[in-house]
């Protein structure tokens, strides 16, 4: 049988706790190989952004073009998607190549606060990129720009998936963690309805890269065979093992444990 492979277009992060690092630890975690496409460098650590430098829309299309033609690619995810040229070029290359399987993580302000995606470039996201996606992952302040609806209440989440289904994507999972129950719920919401994943809040400051770990779990699961429902929940549980099992790194919002001892991480 041969190895599954999935892809992550994201940016760089010089900590190595969210983006494209953080993305081909998960994937390897989670038994695919990992290729990657850059998008961005950024000069960044567990405190903060400082400096960010977007790489050419050439160069990104041509790394693109280069994995796409080499590897039989079983799924796709999106990360930092800095601006409006390069989410249009991005999207191009994933229809030119027919790349199936793709899970949108709308990565929009860092965990230290610090802004990733151009106010310009939200309106580009919306047009171009979710109606191809298979899965979207927003959080709540993601989910409330993407809807243009207030995201307070349970039923306001499922509101504002439903919104961004109505864009084109065939399922949206909404993410808790922004939020202050315990257990954490996260909602996974398509044509069928509505689906429940709670697991119980882990506490700390470790926490930078959730939203792109959980990304890329899904799509690695995706890139495995699984249905997306069952790519969730397993993604739900690598997270919590990862963000339980945190090496409590650097002085702000740490890195989790990308390889935690869980018996599903390895195939």
């Amino acid at each position: 049988m041969s190895t599954p492979v999935a892809l992550t277009i994201a940016g760089s992060d010089s900590g190595a706790g969210a983006g494209i690092q953080a993305d081909l630890k998960s994937f390897a975690a989670n038994g695919v190989y990992g290729l990657s496409v850059i998008t961005a460098i950024t000069a960044q650590n567990t405190v903060g952004v400082r400096g960010v430098q977007d790489v050419d829309p050439v160069v990104i299309r041509a790394q693109l073009d280069a994995v796409s033609e080499d590897f039989a690619i079983g799924a796709v995810k999106t990360g930092m998607l800095s601006s409006a040229k390069i989410i249009e070029v991005v999207t191009a290359g994933i229809r030119a190549h027919r790349l199936p399987h793709l899970v949108v993580d709308p990565v929009m302000v860092a965990k230290s606060g610090d802004r990733l995606l151009r106010e310009d470039a939200v309106d580009a996201l919306r047009r171009h990129l979710l109606p191809m996606a298979e899965v979207v992952t927003p959080n709540l302040p993601e989910a409330q720009t993407l809807s243009a609806l207030p995201v307070v209440t349970v039923p306001d989440r499922v509101a504002a998936a439903r919104a961004i289904l109505a864009l084109g994507a065939r399922s949206v999972v909404i993410k808790g963690g922004h939020g202050e129950e315990d257990p954490v719920l996260d909602l996974l919401v398509d044509a069928e309805g509505v689906r429940e994943f709670r697991a119980p809040r882990v506490r700390g400051t470790s926490t930078h890269g959730t939203g792109c770990t959980f990304s890329a779990a899904i799509a690695a699961g995706l890139a495995r065979g699984l249905s997306v429902a069952a790519a969730v929940g397993e993604a739900r549980t690598y997270l919590s093992a990862a963000l339980a099992q945190a090496p409590g790194l650097g002085h702000g919002h740490g890195p989790l444990n990308h390889f935690p001892s869980v018996a599903h991480a390895v195939r």
